[in-house]
């Protein structure tokens, strides 16, 4: 009897998952990467693990990690040179849960290091997360905050801050109001999110830590009423399409 393929766990789907060449078509066959393909290339080259440390957290063995780390930078190669599309999609994996060590929900725990993100204003927590100007960013070590700073937006807004954040390596967002889409890019781009806190930013971290932050889960974005069929979803929120 053959035997049964081992589902490789990914901490966190690809916030972009189509990469569109000028030079092609959408339409064009596009070069797939594989959801732990992608995992492997991460977790080595972009976390800095090395291949034993990526192959324990996928939960694969050595060699598989290697196969899956040399198939994902010559396919990633292939779309450099060539500049065709590339899709991430697809594979044998499972996405893990709250009980693994590698997820951001463990690290609340105090297991790891991760980034905490705060959409801030005058040191309070900013109401609007499409309008956000600024985010205050903590790092948190064991469970304690180890170092912070205020990083500015340039202007971006709504669906856009999602892949701001993401590129920044945050974990969680602490937030006031956040409209639907908004939400969808956060989800996709594997933040948790926290809306609905208010008061002194630096408070509701520490409140985050000892799992005693105050917030609303279905607090909703309210900062223009939706007046004349405006919405959070009309400024490309949730879109995992990059260009």
């Amino acid at each position: 009897m053959a035997r049964p393929n081992k589902n490789r766990f990914v901490c966190k789907m690809p916030h972009c998952q189509n990469f569109h060449s000028e030079t092609f078509s959408s339409a064009t066959i596009s070069i797939l990467l594989s959801v732990e393909e992608y995992e492997a290339i991460r977790l080595i080259d972009y976390v800095g693990k090395s291949q034993q440390e990526a192959a324990t957290q996928m939960n694969v063995s050595r060699a598989t990690i290697q196969a899956l780390y040399a198939e994902s930078r010559k396919k990633l190669a292939r779309f450099l040179v060539e500049g065709t599309n590339l899709q991430i999609q697809g594979g044998n994996y499972e996405l893990c849960n709250e009980t693994r060590t590698c997820c951001s929900k463990s690290k609340v725990k105090g297991e790891s290091t991760m980034k905490i993100a705060v959409t801030y204003e005058d040191g309070e927590v900013f109401q609007h997360f499409g309008h956000t100007e600024q985010f205050k960013v903590y790092n948190v070590e064991d469970g304690k905050v180890v170092s912070s700073e205020i990083v500015d937006t340039n202007g971006q807004g709504h669906g856009a801050l999602a892949g701001f954040l993401f590129g920044g390596g945050v974990d969680v967002l602490i937030c006031g109001g956040i409209g639907g889409g908004a939400r969808n890019a956060l989800a996709e781009a594997g933040i948790e999110l926290y809306p609905g806190a208010s008061g002194d930013a630096d408070a509701q971290v520490a409140s985050f830590l000892q799992g005693k932050l105050q917030y609303d889960p279905n607090t909703m974005c309210n900062h223009h009423s939706h007046e004349e069929g405006h919405s959070c979803g009309d400024h490309g929120c949730g879109s995992n399409n990059c260009h």
